[in-house]
């Protein structure tokens, strides 16, 4: 087994795979290393300036189409032969010469993840910097996990944090929060940025909207994963809670002679009886397929670091 395997996804990124290659040879030059690049349905010269400049370390897994930034690095890690994972971008605007530093931190105090911070980002401000900045509060105040730069991809794994994250659809930006549900030790660090020279970026303001959308089911995960009912039944209560006060008030007024049959008042309380219902079941089916997930895969609710016999660890490593 390697020490490090380096993944970069890339995708038309023709103009920066020999100064890519180059830089990460620099890097980590005396290290025991492989580097994984996934081709992301480039089309343009990507693949064969990947062959063109690559060794013996160097693997290419070129993938049928774009399936995106997400299940590209998934399927880098998955050909990863390496102790240790470093996620790396394909523009040149990370640099390579950070991972030993955060390969020692990571091995020298026993971190699972170091997680980059671009210090001195050379984004545009309006159009990057700030709407980064935003979304960056928003996902730490809404899921508990604080890192500083989460749109940074520059990261440290170990392999098996890195093999059980689970990147679905675009969730790469993510990556410390489902670290976290695995119970992983989090650290960052500050790391140098770079301007994009060659190639365009994937990036713009609609990855905002993105952001959003995958903000909820983060919170979702982090908080309720294995807790749907916690979710959904207190609100479920509470709405038919409401709409049962709201009926049998209005079948008193009913009883004693009012009209209550143009009032907006009923339509409120079966809205609210409905809904209270609905959510109730949800939350139900919920915790069913959460148990189906575990137990249909053998999985289990928790994660174990280490197993300690006497004094020393167990089975010694």
């Amino acid at each position: 087994m390697r020490e490090l395997s380096v993944v970069i996804p890339v995708m038309n990124e023709e103009g920066n795979i020999r100064p890519l290659l180059d830089a990460v040879r620099s890097a980590l030059q005396g290290m025991d290393y492989e580097v994984i690049l996934v081709d992301d349905g480039s089309a343009d010269q990507t693949k064969q300036q990947v062959l063109i400049h690559a060794d013996e370390r160097t693997l290419l897994v070129e993938l049928r189409k774009n399936y995106g930034q997400s299940n590209a690095m998934t399927a880098g890690i998955d050909h990863a032969g390496g102790k240790y994972i470093a996620l790396l971008d394909g523009d040149l605007q990370n640099d390579p010469a950070d991972i030993p530093a955060m390969l020692a931190l990571l091995q020298k105090e026993d971190w699972d993840v170091v997680a980059g911070n671009r210090k001195n980002r050379k984004d545009g401000f309006f159009l990057r910097r700030i709407p980064s900045r935003i979304a960056n509060a928003l996902i730490r105040r809404l899921t508990g996990v604080y890192i500083r730069d989460y749109g940074c991809t520059l990261k440290v794994f170990k392999k098996e944090i890195a093999a059980e994250l689970g990147l679905y659809g675009e969730l790469h930006r993510f990556i410390p929060v489902l670290a976290k549900i695995q119970g992983a030790r989090i650290t960052q660090v500050d790391v140098r940025h770079h301007p994009r020279v060659h190639g365009r970026s994937k990036y713009g303001l609609n990855r905002s909207f993105k952001v959003m959308s995958d903000l909820i089911l983060m919170i979702f995960m982090r908080r309720y994963m294995q807790k749907p009912m916690h979710l959904f039944g207190p609100v479920g209560f509470t709405s038919f809670g409401l709409g049962v006060l709201i009926n049998l008030y209005l079948l008193f007024l009913k009883l004693t002679g009012h009209e209550i049959g143009g009032k907006p008042l009923l339509v409120l309380g079966l809205i609210l009886l409905l809904g209270g219902i609905q959510l109730i079941t949800i939350g139900i089916v919920a915790d069913i397929n959460m148990r189906t997930y575990y137990e249909s895969q053998d999985k289990k609710t928790y994660t174990v670091r280490r197993v300690y016999k006497g004094k020393g660890e167990y089975p010694p490593s």
